[in-house]
Order: C-alpha cells, then structure tokens, then sequence
C-alpha cells in the first residue's frame, strides 16, 4: 500500500437496461442471471414485463417499482457476540441496500413458487407483491418482526 496517497472511492454508475431505460431494472435483470447467462436474464424479465402488461393491464415499469418498494425492509438484524452470548441486533440501512435485499427476496420467492416458467412465476410474485401479499412481503414481515422483538439490544453495536 502506498504512503503518499490514498485511493479515492469512486461510486460505480449502474448502467441502464436496452429496452426500458431503467436501472432498477438493470439490478432486477443483474440478479437474475445465473451462470452467466444475461440473454436468458434478459428474455425472462421482458417476457414476465409483458405478462404483467397483459393481466393488469398496467404501465409493467410501475408494478416492479412498486414490487420493490413494497418489499423493501427498513430494519434488519444482524448477529453480535458479546461476552459469550450472541444476539440479533437490529440495524437501520440504506435504501439502495435495501432495495438490493428486496430484489433477492422477490426472486427467491419466485423461484420457490409452483409453475411452469420463470417468466410466469416472476409476474406472479411481481403483482403479488403489490397487493402486499406473497412469500418476499412475508419475509419482510418477519424480519420486521424479529427486529422488533430485540430492539432491548439495539445499543449492542
């Protein structure tokens, strides 16, 4: 490491999608990709964005935001020793944070739900989670609920 100067941090800009002109849909497809295979990423979120057209014949750009938005925790918890013990602490975080985790959750739960694609289980979950239902709002329920619980130890950072 050098003495004289110190690397400045420079925050990376997140690119934008082809088709719709969004990052949030950038780091919706970056997460979906699986073994390197971004034209699969690609072709399974434009064909859920179509489906979600299609059923709620909604602007699909407005749902995912609202998905995301809905889903997207305030608090988590986080585990810290102290003398022997361990205990959940919970933390606020960032939204960009948080709308990392809410992206995650959502593509887990869609990718646990029953049905014959991809790209329907995602719309599935994309409007399930609009109407504030469905397993990645339950998720965020529950570590809502778990940050609750130990707020007693939220002096332990």
């Amino acid at each position: 490491m050098s003495r004289r100067n110190t690397a400045k941090k420079t925050k990376r800009a997140e690119k934008f999608d082809p088709i719709y002109q969004n990052r949030l849909v950038n780091m919706v497809l970056n997460r979906i990709i699986k073994h390197g295979k971004k034209s699969l990423a690609y072709r399974i979120l434009y064909r859920a964005m179509k489906q979600i057209q299609q059923k709620t014949e909604k602007n699909p750009l407005l749902v995912l935001r609202k998905a995301i938005k809905e889903v997207t925790p305030r608090l988590i918890v986080k585990s810290r020793r102290k003398s022997g013990s361990t205990y959940q602490v919970p933390f606020e975080i960032k939204p960009n944070q948080g709308k990392i985790l809410a992206i995650r959750w959502l593509l887990e739960a869609s990718r646990k739900r029953l049905g014959p694609n991809m790209e329907s289980k995602l719309s599935y979950e994309l409007i399930d989670a609009t109407k504030e239902k469905g397993k990645a709002i339950r998720k965020k329920e529950e570590i809502h609920k778990m940050a609750e619980a130990n707020r007693a130890f939220a002096d332990y950072l």
